[in-house]
């Protein structure tokens, strides 16, 4: 099939996110973790083609070398247009990466614009006036503010994304784009003559969004979150560029344990887990203890468990005892070693007859997949809105693998998983 658009994600959680608004259209969608090895372009490639890199806190250069990479095997396997995708919530600092990326992207591609729009108004996020809310705080007012990696402490798009990118950015506010979509093509053209590279673009609702995506679909280069592009495949569509496929390819049906692995330390995860943890059998992992000791003794529990009962184990912890072991250890030090926790967790999971995983945070879900050796995602339904179930083959067995942003789903969310799987 025709690649009609090739995405690139800053992180697992992100591509899937992605990948599931992508696929809500009806048109194949394709999910490849990390930057494919394989050079078989032609017969191979899906109608939307998602790269899912973990590059969202990795320094700028190293984050554009990735997504340099992965732009590359896109226009190699035919894609023309391209979607860079970053977190609704807009996570990086001045040091970020969003920006970079974005220029190298905009250069590679030719493009003379870039609209830039995290917007997600299914899941709360919606930006007015080109300031980012969660639900009704502004961004710095949220649980963001102490994210242990990336601290959202400034609302305004537009001086968060000025110092990431060169030249300077524009606005277009949501008195354009209510007004629709030749209004927005028109500020845009405006900000252009003007020399403005870079736009934030206001959206509060799933209108504001179908307005924006009938304004850019044809740009060779968009960037945002993914409920934007989720509403570009419908326009490809009316545009006569693909049909809708009849084909429904037939879900998996996956026996084994089951198993949740958290290390986000969102204010949802944190209720996720409480809600979960009282009902499965349950470990929190300290991250000084994992310094000092290594996972052994959450290996040993884990291997005393019952392979087919359900399993929490989670570095899920309060802002304050986050911060307490990125004083003791160094914020990078804190995080790796729950990450390398949770990857060899994952792993001996596996080998003991785990077949269902549940995984929360953006990092962690990267550091998870690569320690299993997934490649390749096939899509399955959608549990929450963005999180879907994912199947994988590692080993010559079907795993289940959802993998969730911190901030998403509601608190039955682990439960919910679960069950979902059983009804798909």
């Amino acid at each position: 099939m025709t690649l009609l658009l090739g995405c690139i994600a800053d992180d697992f959680t992100g591509a899937t996110d992605l990948a599931a608004l992508l696929a809500r259209g009806g048109l194949p969608v394709s999910l490849r973790i990390g930057i494919p090895q394989d050079r078989r372009y032609p017969n191979e490639t899906a109608a939307f083609e998602v790269i899912a890199l973990k590059c969202r806190t990795s320094p700028v250069e190293a984050a554009v070398k990735q997504a340099r990479q992965a732009l590359n095997w896109l226009k190699e396997a035919g894609a023309s247009r391209f979607f860079w995708k970053y977190c609704s919530t807009f996570d990086s600092t001045a040091e970020g990466n969003i920006g970079p990326v974005a220029d190298m992207l905009m250069a590679e591609t030719g493009a003379t614009q870039a609209i830039h729009c995290p917007a997600f108004p299914e899941n709360g996020r919606s930006i007015f006036m080109g300031h980012l809310f969660v639900g009704e705080q502004l961004l710095s007012e949220s649980p963001m503010k102490d994210h242990p990696l990336t601290p959202m402490r400034d609302s305004s798009l537009v001086r968060l994304l000025m110092p990431q990118v060169n030249g300077a950015v524009g606005l277009a506010n949501h008195n354009i784009v209510s007004k629709g979509a030749e209004s927005l093509r028109a500020k845009l053209a405006q900000l252009g003559n003007d020399g403005i590279r870079h736009v934030i673009v206001d959206a509060v609702s799933d209108d504001d969004l179908r307005t924006i995506a009938a304004a850019s679909f044809d740009m060779p280069l968009v960037t945002g979150g993914s409920a934007i592009a989720g509403q570009l495949p419908q326009f490809y569509m009316e545009e006569g560029l693909v049909s809708l496929s009849e084909h429904r390819q037939a879900l998996p049906k996956i026996t084994g344990g089951s198993i949740v692995l958290s290390g986000s330390c969102s204010a949802m995860t944190r209720k996720q887990v409480a809600n979960y943890a009282g009902k499965v059998a349950s470990l929190r992992l300290d991250p000084i203890a994992l310094a000092e000791e290594g996972p052994g003794t959450a290996l040993e529990w884990l291997r005393q468990q019952s392979p087919d009962a359900p399993k929490l184990i989670y570095a899920t912890a309060e802002p304050n005892e986050v911060r307490q072991a990125q004083e003791r250890l160094g914020r990078d030090k804190a995080g790796k070693v729950v990450e390398d926790a949770l990857s060899v967790i994952a792993r001996t999971a596996f080998d003991c007859g785990t077949r269902r995983f549940v995984v929360a945070g953006g990092e962690t879900s990267g550091a998870i997949t690569q320690a299993l050796g997934a490649a390749h995602l096939t899509l399955g339904p959608e549990i929450a809105p963005g999180v879907p179930w994912t199947f994988t083959t590692l080993g010559g067995e079907t795993v289940a693998l959802a993998l969730k942003s911190g901030n998403f789903g509601k608190e039955t969310f682990f439960a919910d998983a679960f069950d979902r799987l059983e009804t798909a």
